[in-house]
């Protein structure tokens, strides 16, 4: 089999066979094909796209390219949930106890973060003495007594899959639909998961700025876990602004503990009744999403779905008095500082990017892999779209440790924000959801 065919078949418009597909990953990964020969076909996919067969045999060959995480000692219907990104993202850290309190086992394979989009390991080792670090044994236990844990993803998952990201990301190749469902789905079959709910975000703090295009990635991403056996859910959800209020590690964990006091901001709190909904009825825990949200709101109100979240610190070896006093054992910067409105209005937009790479900028995010983070610092909103606002009054609080660092994230976070002279009306959350029965808008 000549890869020179592949690329030509693929250029011109042509279907994959399965084979042909699984010759040009496992070679690549074998390093047997050159990069340049990966870039030319990956081009053509991108100009001429991959049916949802091809797209499904691709995910699954970079799945075999590397280990398999094995679940089968954990009890039960495992349901993953991915986030494909965005500002103040904390649904892991609401969903994960959320979901363990109503009966369904969540076993976690998370990161840490890259640029303005946090990690949940960075979040969560915002608890002093909190670690990841499992063996795929003692994992499996955890979850079987306590229903919940947290394990960094190992670094032999899909790696034909990060040998083909980072050919992408400097070939201009990244925005291609297949690829990218192909890229998030092999990682989550890969992860071991039973069945899959995904975040997708859109709006000007996402990947899929267009709401239409994250749809078509939606899609395309439920349709290859329906090709390979895994029963897949995906929620549309807005990110033109940040989620909730906090952005930045410790921060978010205790937007987080609000939250499941049932004192949460109202965005965050709907977006994780409605991925928890989805992922308790993907579980078999209950039988339609109406019931398994009155059961998540159950957990929330009894504290139970709080309790969780303080025993999951405490297996994993974290503070448990942060839980309970957020504010005396959690990070905290030695600076916090007002932004201020220079004129009245209503909030029409927050650049949600911007903000995140304001909170990058004190010190909450990573330019590179190697850089530490700061968990202290962040941002806390006091002002989201569709908010009036009065000259003079806060807009944001600005937490930080360096004087100079604060005054260029103050300007910067103005230049995010736009005021309008007439009433906004405050985006929609849920913009939709993609079941293997078809999409249906909220």
């Amino acid at each position: 089999m000549h890869t020179v065919d592949i690329i030509r078949k693929k250029r011109d418009g042509g279907e994959l066979s399965s084979e042909e597909i699984r010759h040009l990953v496992q070679a690549y990964a074998r390093d047997e094909i050159p990069d340049y020969q990966m870039s030319a076909w990956a081009m053509a996919v991108f100009f001429r796209g991959m049916s949802d067969r091809e797209t499904a045999d691709l995910t699954l060959e970079m799945v075999r390219s590397g280990e398999e995480v094995d679940l089968s000692a954990i009890r039960g219907v495992k349901v993953d949930k991915h986030s494909t990104g965005g500002v103040g993202d904390t649904t892991t850290l609401v969903l994960g106890p959320l979901v363990a309190a109503a009966g369904v086992p969540v076993a976690k394979l998370s990161g840490r973060g890259l640029g303005h989009t946090g990690g949940t390991i960075d979040k969560l080792e915002s608890f002093a003495g909190f670690s990841t670090s499992l063996s795929q044994e003692r994992f499996a236990e955890q979850v079987n007594e306590i229903g919940i844990a947290v394990m960094g993803q190992t670094a032999d998952l899909t790696p034909a899959d990060k040998q083909l990201y980072g050919l992408r990301d400097v070939t201009g190749t990244v925005e291609s639909i297949p690829l990218i469902a192909s890229s998030i789905m092999s990682k989550k079959i890969a992860g071991g998961a039973d069945s899959i709910v995904l975040d997708v975000k859109t709006g000007s703090g996402a990947f899929m700025k267009d709401e239409e295009e994250a749809a078509r990635l939606a899609r395309a991403m439920v349709g290859i876990g329906t090709q390979v056996g895994r029963r897949t859910v995906a929620v549309i959800s807005d990110m033109n602004q940040p989620l909730g209020q906090a952005v930045g590690n410790a921060l978010e964990v205790k937007e987080a503990l609000h939250t499941l006091r049932g004192e949460g901001p109202a965005d965050l709190t709907e977006l994780c009744l409605t991925l928890g909904s989805h992922m308790v009825v993907l579980s078999e825990a209950a039988e339609t999403v109406e019931e398994a949200r009155r059961r998540l709101e159950e957990k929330i109100a009894d504290g139970s779905a709080l309790d969780k979240f303080r025993e999951f610190v405490e297996a994993q070896g974290g503070d448990v008095r942060a839980v309970k006093e957020p504010d005396r054992y959690l990070p905290r910067a030695d600076r916090v500082v007002e932004v201020v409105a220079s004129r009245s209005g209503t909030v029409s937009a927050l650049d949600a990017e911007e903000i995140g790479l304001c909170a990058m900028q004190l010190g909450a995010g990573r330019e590179t892999k190697d850089d530490v983070i700061d968990h202290a610092v962040g941002i806390v909103l006091r002002k989201k779209i569709g908010d009036p606002v009065e000259q003079g009054e806060t807009l944001a609080l600005l937490h930080g440790n360096d004087e100079e660092t604060l005054e260029a994230a103050e300007q910067r976070f103005l230049n995010a924000v736009t005021l309008s002279d007439h009433p906004v009306s405050p985006p929609r959350q849920i913009r939709g959801i993609v079941t293997d029965e078809g999409e249906k808008a909220e």
